[in-house]
């Protein structure tokens, strides 16, 4: 204690182990754990990979480490996540034609079946959570809290599966699920629900779930509604501009910042709902409100800045040029400008209150039509994510 008094300098040094020697016997083998997966995974598929792949594969242990020494469900969730997976991949034995003919693969756990099953746990969630909102229940919000886990359980799950299947099609069609509509849909869903629990854990708090789930819902009808009318759940090979290794840490980085944005326009409806004497005795303090809101935004938009810099490179080898202004990217630098004009007033001016809750809705306005809009109405080299 003296040291970090008497000697700033060295105070960080002396601190900076202090993580470490916090963690026990459990979190080291949770790290091990995850260590020996990728390895294995390694081993196992690595044929398939290039050496970016392996790379990424290898950085997800000390990532997913990390993740589940700060944020303690997810020690649960991965293990959860693993044994589904594999569950089903030794249910298909090497033959996707089992995927109607076995019971488990027909109705759970086929990438389909697991896709349609987060569907409807991400609803029920909503209702519940508005249930536990409406009638001061908090049994309506635990159930809400468990079923958006079960949901995000089975949706991780159905994209591992989904993965998995499309290398049974074959291994030139085989690739990360998130490289069309439907997929990211799935991803957007994911995220943002991640990112809620998180913070309904941090803030101690379950009342915004009856804020953020709705954007979530909305999602999977969307979701639902391309699957029955486009066939979008059908896996498709890769068209040649998709055949990056870009794209697998592009798009994740993408939806993390579409999916903090939701996240931030839900708050900002409890936030202005409050304002107004709506629910304001059954919903956090504005003070908290505003907290996550800003949390959200600046997670976001960190993670944007990051997707946009790897797309320009990913243009830069697909199509010989940094930036085109083609419609995509063109929206995708007006939500960016958005977002860092959010946050430039909030913190040079200290603006707060409905000004920037109603500016947080508009932003997710903007935003999905940067996501949905632009491949419904505008066309460009972008063509292969239109409805």
């Amino acid at each position: 204690m003296e040291l970090s008094q008497t000697q700033p300098s060295g105070a960080t040094y002396q601190q900076a182990p202090g993580y470490f020697k916090r963690l026990g016997m459990a979190d080291w083998l949770y790290a091990a754990g995850l260590l020996a997966a990728a390895l294995f995974a390694l081993s196992r598929y690595g044929h398939f990979m290039d050496g970016y792949e392996k790379a990424i594969l290898l950085l997800t242990a000390p990532v997913f480490a990390a993740l589940g020494w700060h944020w303690k469900p997810v020690r649960a969730l991965l293990p959860a996540v693993a044994v589904l997976s594999l569950l089903a991949i030794s249910l298909y034995a090497g033959n996707l034609d089992l995927a109607n003919k076995k019971f488990f693969l027909k109705y759970m756990l086929s990438s389909q079946s697991a896709i349609l099953w987060m569907s409807t746990l991400f609803a029920f969630s909503t209702v519940f959570y508005w249930v536990g909102l409406a009638g001061r229940s908090e049994f309506g919000g635990a159930v809400g809290s468990k079923l958006c886990w079960a949901a995000v359980l089975l949706g991780w799950t159905g994209m591992m599966v989904r993965w998995y299947e499309s290398y049974l099609i074959g291994a030139d069609v085989g690739h990360i699920p998130v490289s069309n509509l439907y997929e990211v849909f799935i991803l957007f869903s994911m995220i943002t629900a991640m990112f809620y629990l998180y913070y309904e854990q941090h803030y101690g708090t379950r009342q915004l779930g009856a804020f953020v789930l709705p954007v979530i819902t909305a999602a999977v009808i969307f979701l639902m509604w391309y699957t029955v009318t486009r066939n979008a759940a059908d896996i498709q090979p890769l068209v040649p501009a998709l055949q990056s290794w870009w794209m697998k840490i592009h798009v994740p980085a993408n939806f993390i910042g579409y999916g903090t944005f939701a996240l931030a326009a839900g708050v900002a409806t409890a936030y202005l709902l409050k304002t107004h004497g709506i629910l304001a005795d059954r919903l956090p303090a504005l003070e908290v409100l505003d907290d996550l809101m800003y949390k959200s935004i600046s997670v976001g938009f960190a993670f944007f800045t990051v997707a946009t810099i790897l797309g320009a490179l990913w243009a830069a080898e697909a199509w010989g040029g940094y930036w085109s202004w083609d419609p995509k990217e063109t929206w995708a630098l007006i939500v960016w400008f958005n977002y860092a004009a959010w946050l430039h007033v909030r913190l040079l001016t200290g603006l707060r209150g409905p000004a920037t809750a109603w500016w947080a809705l508009i932003g997710l306005l903007i935003t999905t039509f940067a996501f949905l809009g632009v491949n419904m109405f505008l066309s460009g080299l972008h063509s292969y994510g239109k409805l």
